[in-house]
């Protein structure tokens, strides 16, 4: 039997799946690690955490599956996008890697489109610039931190820091790249202009594949510590939008997702990059060779049910582990308890700033129309529809883009939630399907590197074989007007406070 390696490079933690060629799970293992906040809007990670957790993982499923190393013949990357990885000229670590929800750059995205101008930076790189971004990180860091820049030799993505860990080969591939905004994303290549103009080193950065290419081999160092064969593929893969997309079958024109992970995202692929002029939505390379995907992001989707857990939920947490079961089931029942509209509540889910529609890195989280009367389960079920409100907001530019989705399936850790996907369902008012795999990104990753190394002739042909639809979840006709009124409420909440917004940001905060 032939096996493949699926690597997901997470903000919360990694996750390493080895699946047979039919894409079934015969091991899987995850290690967390730790995000830090060093200042309000600042959001960083220490790339050895990944590094450890990476080999950590491999070693642990191989140990468990017990299968001859010979056997895995290609391995797939998928992680976070966005995030800044400095090397030095001995490739140490510089400093800790600032990831995609760091929100410091808003003076270096004004540079960037004073350098590029706003439209011609659209038409290059197919997005605005963004706090999120890895281009303004750079220009952040150059300004900032002019000594660390000094030092730089190389800039990787987190997962491409994890392909140099695994092959000492510096690369990226186009749906990772794309993220970076040093990309010119119809051409699918290191944009000259944009890198002139910014005054950014080509030779910082790694060789573009596409995500199923072979990027490089496990060394024998590698192989020593994982139980892996030195010699062992591995393929560009994607970023990890990019690789759900792969995971749950999203491989052709007006397929979609929906993911609830840290951050929440709608995505959809399209056969030609078709570019928001208003930059609401991002645009970048997909991981089928020739092709491109739409997509929207909230900033704090899972994030935010995460936040009201850690904070305000610790009797659930201990009844859940009295109980052996995941708190967040306890808190999806208190949630159903309340009904559509949460007692008259709603959430703003804006609290690492947000992307679609507003791009707006001062925006912050809100609770709108608190009272005496509600309680916690309002509270939660507030937070579960305030996420799929913005969800939302992502599939309206779509529509206005004239984008057609005739599929809609969920993913992520909040697509297993019955009651978030119902939510979805009657305020997109279409079928929210389910995948029969869970595993999306390390799926997607691992079906990458069956196609680079010749299991299948292709990503959709690859993805018809091995994904498979579980269950669907239809609309409710009660429930859509009433969600419609609330959604219309909830779209017009954010335009009062938006000054307000910015007035919060420039407030000083005591020591």
């Amino acid at each position: 039997m032939q096996y493949y390696l699926g690597i997901d490079i997470g903000t919360s933690g990694t996750k390493t799946v080895l699946f047979d060629v039919y894409g079934t799970v015969t091991a899987s293992c995850t290690a967390e690690y730790p995000l830090y906040q060093p200042q309000n809007g600042y959001a960083e990670q220490n790339p050895q955490d990944w590094a450890d957790a990476v080999l950590h993982t491999i070693r642990t499923v191989m140990d468990e599956s017990k299968i001859d190393p010979q056997d895995v013949k290609g391995i797939g990357l998928s992680g976070q996008m966005h995030g800044l990885v400095m090397l030095d000229r001995e490739n140490r670590i510089i400093r800790p890697a600032i990831i995609w929800c760091d929100q410091r750059t808003a003076a270096e995205c004004a540079e960037i489109t004073e350098k590029i101008g706003a439209e011609r930076l659209i038409g290059i790189t197919a997005n605005p610039a963004l706090t999120g971004f890895t281009a303004s990180k750079i220009l952040w860091v150059r300004s900032h931190e002019p000594e660390n820049y000094a030092r730089c030799a190389h800039i990787l993505l987190p997962k491409d820091y994890i392909r140099f860990v695994l092959t000492g080969d510096y690369a990226t591939e186009v749906s990772d790249a794309s993220g970076m905004q040093l990309l010119d994303v119809p051409h699918r290549c290191w944009s000259e202009e944009v890198l002139e103009k910014l005054g950014i080193d080509r030779s910082l950065l790694g060789k573009v594949y596409e995500s199923p290419e072979i990027t490089g081999t496990i060394t024998a160092e590698i192989a020593a510590k994982t139980g892996l064969s030195a010699g062992t593929p591995v393929v560009g893969g994607a970023g990890d939008n990019a690789a759900a997309a792969i995971g749950t079958g999203v491989a052709a024109e007006g397929r979609a997702f929906t993911t609830i992970g840290t951050s929440g995202v709608v995505f959809a692929h399209t056969d030609a990059p078709v570019i928001d002029p208003k930059g609401r939505v991002h645009t970048f390379c997909c991981a089928v060779p020739g092709a491109w995907h739409v997509m929207g992001v909230t900033q704090a989707a899972g994030l935010s049910l995460k936040w009201f857990r850690d904070q305000f939920c610790d009797a659930e947490m201990q009844t859940a582990r009295g109980l052996g079961v995941d708190e967040y089931i306890l808190m999806d029942r208190e949630a159903a308890l309340s009904p559509i509209g949460a007692n008259r509540l709603l959430y703003l889910p804006y609290l690492m700033g947000e992307r679609t529609p507003h791009l707006d890195a001062n925006a912050r989280g809100v609770f709108f129309g608190l009272s005496a009367m509600h309680q916690k389960r309002d509270l939660i079920r507030a937070v579960m529809e305030g996420v799929a409100y913005s969800l939302r907001d992502c599939l309206e530019v779509f529509r206005e883009m004239q984008i057609s989705v005739s599929g809609m399936t969920a993913c992520g850790g909040g697509g297993t939630s019955a009651l978030w996907r119902q939510m979805l369902a009657d305020l997109f008012e279409c079928p929210i399907g389910t995948t029969a795999s869970k595993e999306g990104p390390a799926l997607g990753a691992a079906i990458l590197a069956m196609v680079g190394t010749g299991a299948y002739p292709s990503v959709p042909e690859a993805c018809r074989a091995i994904v498979r639809t579980a269950q669907t979840c239809e609309p409710d006709a009660g429930a859509v007007p009433v969600y419609a009124l609330y959604y219309q409420l909830y779209r017009a909440v954010y335009p009062q406070l938006r000054e307000q917004f910015a007035a919060l940001s420039g407030l000083p905060v005591q020591e």
